[in-house]
Order: structure tokens, then C-alpha cells, then sequence
């Protein structure tokens, strides 16, 4: 089974994980670390998806946004909660369940700092 590329340029902070030697995006590494399978046809499928979204992300890169400041969302919010209520959700074995690695009930991950 031949991996479906498509070309990506993405900001280097982002892109590490997701850049090949050649600089395309691989679908199904993708896919692999979201651990989800694709089939051939799918993967053709969301790789025209991709393409198509990445394309109009380069058109809104030819905006001139000078003079306007960044924004997190378009309409201000201030302090907006919600009442702190119990409701259904997975178990923790349902939770646990695609843990690549688990030791007593728990997901084990890699130390990250000495």
C-alpha cells in the first residue's frame, strides 16, 4: 500500500511532526498518530479535502491585515462560564482503551523533564 502525500507548507514550530524528507504531508502517518484507519479511498478523499483547505489558507495569506491587531474570536467575551454540573462520560476503561501504553489504570506517557 503506496502512502498518499499531498503538499503542505506549514510554520516550522508546527510542522516538525508532520513534514517528510521531501517536504509532503503523510496522510497516513497521520492518521497513525490519531490512530484511526483510512482506506485507500478515504485517504484520497481527505487528501483532496486537505488540499483544498490548505489552498484557501494560502489565498487568505494574500490579505493585507496591516494595521488590523490579531484576534482569539471575533466577538469579545468576558468571563463566560457555565454551571459546573455532573453529566455522563466515559468510564476508565473506555477512556483507557487506545492508550498506546497504560500501567495501573492510568495512561503512561514519556518522561518529558529531568
Amino acid at each position: 500500500m503506496a502512502p498518499h502525500h499531498i503538499r503542505l507548507e506549514l510554520p516550522s514550530r508546527l510542522g516538525q511532526a508532520f513534514r517528510m524528507a521531501d517536504g509532503e504531508f503523510d496522510i497516513s502517518y497521520t492518521a497513525k498518530l490519531a490512530r484511526i484507519e483510512l482506506t485507500d479511498e478515504e485517504k484520497k478523499e481527505f487528501g483532496a479535502q486537505l488540499a483544498d483547505v490548505l489552498q484557501y489558507v494560502e489565498k487568505l495569506k494574500e490579505l493585507d491585515v496591516e494595521g488590523i491587531s490579531p484576534t482569539a474570536h471575533p466577538v469579545p467575551l468576558t468571563n463566560v462560564t457555565r454551571v459546573d454540573e455532573v453529566k455522563p462520560s466515559l468510564s476508565q476503561e473506555e477512556a483507557l482503551m487506545n492508550a498506546p501504553a497504560q500501567v495501573n489504570q492510568l495512561f503512561l506517557v514519556p518522561k518529558i523533564v529531568d
